[in-house]
């Protein structure tokens, strides 16, 4: 046959379908659409029948219009090609109209709808009876009427894509190899798909239809929907489900219905999962099935391997079917073909049974039956969670909105979860405009945490260890209203125990508390110095026995009251003595024994230790060591960094890629240079720790907390953040070598741990303590940088050559060729050329604030005064320590450095250990005597000048 022929025999087809579509159409469907049913039964199949007629009319308008261009071609061509043969080149136009009109047609027939309509009592449809009857062949009796009606709309259709088949079949023999006849090839399967398609579509149809005559009214109202199939009916085939829990079991296209006597339970396909390894659960003789729903979990057992088969294969391809949102096509292949369906999918369910989540609505990720990846909860209550799950449970990171019963406002918990409760680091925003920045355990706050209230009423702020939701253990507590700042225990959210208390007007006191109440005596250490050892009440005022001790030297010990209107009295020894106050008094210590240094920030270090010991899990680590997190949106990019895919700048901030890079930077240079950038990245779990302890220290020591009675205190407390870090270090790099089967080196250098985190970890933290420590010093140092620092004006007055002169340096030293003269200027007039360069480098020692550069800058400022030395005697010239002194006496005067005294102590107090006894050691040394000495200078001009000063 040849493609004249095809198209020929095609337009003979054609013509001979059409003219059965016309006659269906007037003798069958118009009659029907006419029927007006009253009943709502009626009125639903009716809907039904008007859908089919418009897919039959498509499916005429279809054929007809490509009929009549194929014809109008005829009249006017003679050749002729494949793309005539509209049946293949728009073969998918085709068989999406006959789906529709089929699956439509079915819907028809599972309602009984042809039954329906042969009771119509229209008028219309009585006086077409007599004519449809010579129509319909075989009619025989009023009850196949409807058999009958079935018959005529569908056979004709089915025998025309038959022919198409046989068409194209013949087309195709006489086709010579090439892409016209692939097409047609393909079109013919396709055709014999939609053949398939359709007998099982009407068998499905069928079989659906028979199980709702033989299910009473109550499931057939309640089960019955037009689209709805039947797969698999256990009455067929036989299988049982766990705990005789239903008579009957039936498979529908979108549902498993389990029947027992007047009852059913449906369980929609899309969350139904089917796990056939589950042996250990079946009766011996039986073969089970797993059926797991997101509520329930049952079995159903066969007694012959085979029919679990059949019911396993036929459950899965309609769990996969119902997810895909159709049907395959064809409906069924063979026994044994089609995939899986996921295990992991998207869906939305509203729980109902008792526990947690009843009555909430889950929309997100499934795996298993349980909510298992990302995904929202809903509470009718208004409560909501939206982040990780796992195994049905919150797990990962999510954030949770509970609604206030008093106010119209939310509590957002931003958190991470740990098997459905808060565990780990998160923030808390409270409707009472109250934030927590902390740790959770087991729904509570727990550990480490930060309590702020930004209300403008009773603004307080409390740092510190929780424990069971309350404030337990040692913290810092700051109340904005009162400028004063706690330091000390806590015991069941009340102050508890040993405490601090600084106040802003730099007034400090240490005293016991019980429940918020202070018991006991105590130590006041006044701003003008004075000091008082004894009992004194909240508004600072003395009762009882006590010692008050004056800057002055002057003792006032006795009895204190305070009575109204009369002022303080007091009965007691006045002891006038001593000349001047003990340092160790007026510059008193507190909170040494009473807070070890190691008990304090317990919760932070505990957080670390964690992630250490749990092997350093990258899904744990913000859990862990999330501190550093401050705000939301930090928290907002924080999850997006564990989330997304990284470029190549992050890589190296992975704990994978961290461990591997601990290995290799193990050389002293080498590790220096990675904790730098290490404890710079808000990335590194090292970093992390840094930023955290960062928040404690400012919360005790900046603002109201800068009082020079902490700064021991505050010197410990770094001191053992770098023993820490350095310890954390160790932990990861031991886990490292551990990972790659090796063993920590052992040390060479002989240097302790302590000695290893003051000399590598200190100068890198410094920084950012910098400030606030700095500040205490200063403050500690005060009185005797005020006496440095007049000394300094006065010998600023002096020019060069005086000063040296008065300085006792020896002549020969000195640079007079330096003292270079302009016109009418006299060598004994000049100032600040002399040593200009020693000088220029010791202003420097300001410009850093590690010991170890300024510990440098010392040593070129001695190198730079042996230098200009040499210089002047022509010789290289070795100072003698009566030479230098007075030489560096001279430069420290001309350099004017402001808190020398307290730089001095600094570089003192946080210097390298293995630095004692050294060079370094020897010229901080001759620093601090040249301090001294300046001093003492100034208090010897004051004792010698009594009446100018009174004056």
């Amino acid at each position: 046959m040849c493609t004249a022929e095809a198209t020929a025999s095609l337009l003979q087809v054609e013509e001979t379908f059409l003219a059965c579509l016309a006659r269906i159409d007037a003798l069958i469907l118009k009659p029907l659409l006419q029927a007006d049913p009253s009943d709502q039964k009626g009125k639903e199949n009716f809907k039904l029948l008007l859908l089919l007629n418009d897919r039959f009319q498509a499916l005429w308008n279809l054929t007809e219009e490509n009929y009549r261009i194929l014809k109008q071609k005829c009249s006017t061509s003679e050749s002729f090609c494949t793309q005539d043969v509209y049946a293949v080149w728009k073969g998918d136009l085709f068989l999406s109209l006959y789906i529709q009109y089929f699956v439509t047609f079915a819907n028809y027939v599972v309602v009984h709808g042809f039954e329906h309509a042969t009771k119509s009592k229209s008028e219309a449809w009585k006086h077409h009876k007599t004519v449809l009857k010579q129509f319909l062949a075989g009619f025989t009796s009023e009850t196949s009427m409807s058999l009958a009606l079935y018959t005529v709309l569908h056979k004709p259709l089915r025998d025309h894509i038959e022919q198409y088949i046989l068409l194209l079949t013949k087309l195709n023999e006489v086709l010579k190899e090439g892409s016209e006849k692939d097409v047609v090839t393909s079109a013919i399967k396709e055709y014999v798909k939609l053949e398939s398609f359709i007998r099982q579509v009407l068998d499905e149809a069928c079989f659906t239809k028979s199980l709702w005559e033989s299910l009473g009214c109550k499931f057939t109202d309640m089960l019955c929907v037009p689209e709805r199939r039947l797969l698999e009916d256990s009455k067929n085939l036989h299988i049982s489900a766990s705990t005789n829990r239903s008579d009957r079991i039936l498979l529908f296209d979108d549902v498993l219905v389990l029947i027992q006597g007047n009852s059913f339970q449906s369980f929609d396909l899309k969350l139904v999962w089917v796990d056939e390894n589950c042996s250990e659960k079946s009766a011996p003789g039986l073969y089970g099935l797993r059926i797991i729903t997101p509520e329930e979990t049952f079995f159903l057992s066969a007694k012959d391997l085979q029919i679990k088969a059949v019911w396993q294969w036929k459950l899965n391809q309609a769990v996969r079917q119902a997810l895909n949102g159709k049907r395959d096509f064809p409906l069924w292949g063979q026994t044994g073909e089609g995939s899986e369906p996921p295990s992991c999918r998207f869906f939305t369910y509203v729980f109902r049974l008792e526990g947690k989540f009843k009555s909430a609505s889950y929309e997100g990720e499934w795996h298993g039956g349980k909510p298992h990846g990302k995904g929202t909860l809903k509470w009718r209550d208004g409560r909501n969670h939206v982040g990780d799950f796992k195994e049905g449970l919150e797990h990962g990171f999510g954030i949770c909105l509970v609604p206030r019963r008093s106010q119209d406002r939310y509590d957002c918990y931003k958190c991470h979860w740990y098997e459905g409760k808060m565990r780990g680091y998160g923030i808390c925003e409270y409707g009472n405009d109250m934030v927590y920045k902390g740790y959770f355990k087991e729904n509570v706050r727990q550990g480490f945490g930060i309590l702020e209230n930004l209300s403008a009423e009773n603004p307080f702020k409390y740092t510190g260890q929780w424990e069971n939701d309350k404030k337990n253990g040692y913290g810092v507590w700051e109340d904005k209203d009162r400028g004063e700042r706690y330091i000390g225990t806590w015991l069941n959210d009340h102050k508890h125990g040993q405490g601090i208390v600084v106040t802003q007007s730099g007034v400090c006191y240490q005293r016991t508390f019980h429940a918020d109440k202070m018991v006991g005596s105590g130590i006041l250490l006044l701003e003008d110095d004075s000091v008082y050892e004894g009992n004194f009440t909240e508004d600072l005022t003395f009762v009882g026995k006590g010692k008050l001790s004056f800057a002055n030297g002057f003792v006032l010990e006795g009895t204190f009251t305070n009575k109204l209107g009369q002022g303080l009295q007091t009965h007691g020894i006045l002891n006038t003595s001593n000349e001047q106050l003990d340092d160790r008094i007026t510059k008193a210590q507190l909170g040494l024994e009473e807070f070890p240094v190691e008990k304090r920030w317990k919760g932070i270090y505990d957080q670390f230790l964690e992630f250490i010991h749990s092997g350093c899990k990258e899904e744990t680590e913000e859990s862990f060591t999330g501190f550093h997190i401050q705000t939301s949106k930090e928290l907002r990019k924080s999850q997006e960094y564990l989330f997304c895919q990284r470029g190549t700048e992050d890589v190296s901030w992975k704990i994978e890629d961290i461990l591997d890079e601990l290995v290799q930077h193990q050389g002293l240079e080498s590790l220096q240079s990675y904790l730098e950038k290490a404890l710079k990245s808000s990335l590194h779990p090292l970093g992390k720790l840094l930023k955290a302890l960062t928040i404690a220290f400012q919360a005790t020591y900046s603002g109201i907390g800068a009082n020079r009675h902490l700064l021991t205190m505050a010197q410990e407390e770094v001191k053992y953040y770098a023993k820490k870090i350095w310890e954390f270090y160790q932990g990861l790099l031991h886990l490292a070598l551990e990972q790659k089967g090796q063993l920590p080196a052992k040390c060479v250098d002989g240097e302790t741990s302590d000695q290893k985190a003051c000399s590598v970890v200190l100068p890198l933290i410094l920084p950012c303590f910098y400030p606030e420590l700095f500040m205490l010093y200063m403050l500690y140092h005060e009185r005797e940088d005020d006496l440095y620092c007049q000394g300094i004006v006065d010998l600023s007055l002096f020019p060069d050559i005086k000063l040296l002169e008065f300085l006792d340096v020896q002549k020969h030293l000195w640079p007079l060729k330096d003292l270079t003269l302009t016109t009418n200027q006299r060598r004994s007039l000049i100032k600040d050329k002399c040593f200009l360069s020693a000088t220029e480098c010791l202003q420097k020692l300001i410009t850093t604030v590690d010991p170890r550069e300024k510990l440098v800058i010392l040593q070129k400022t001695y190198e730079e005064i042996e230098s200009t030395v040499s210089r002047v005697v022509e010789k290289d010239y070795k100072l003698p320590m009566d030479d230098l002194l007075p030489l560096l006496m001279y430069v420290v005067s001309r350099a004017k450095i402001q808190h020398l005294g307290a730089e001095i102590h600094l570089i003192r107090d946080l210097m390298d250990p293995t630095n004692q006894g050294g060079l370094y050691d020897f010229l901080l040394t001759a620093l601090e005597s040249c301090y001294e000495h300046i001093q003492r200078m100034r208090l010897h001009q004051r004792e010698n000048c009594p009446v100018t000063h009174s004056s």
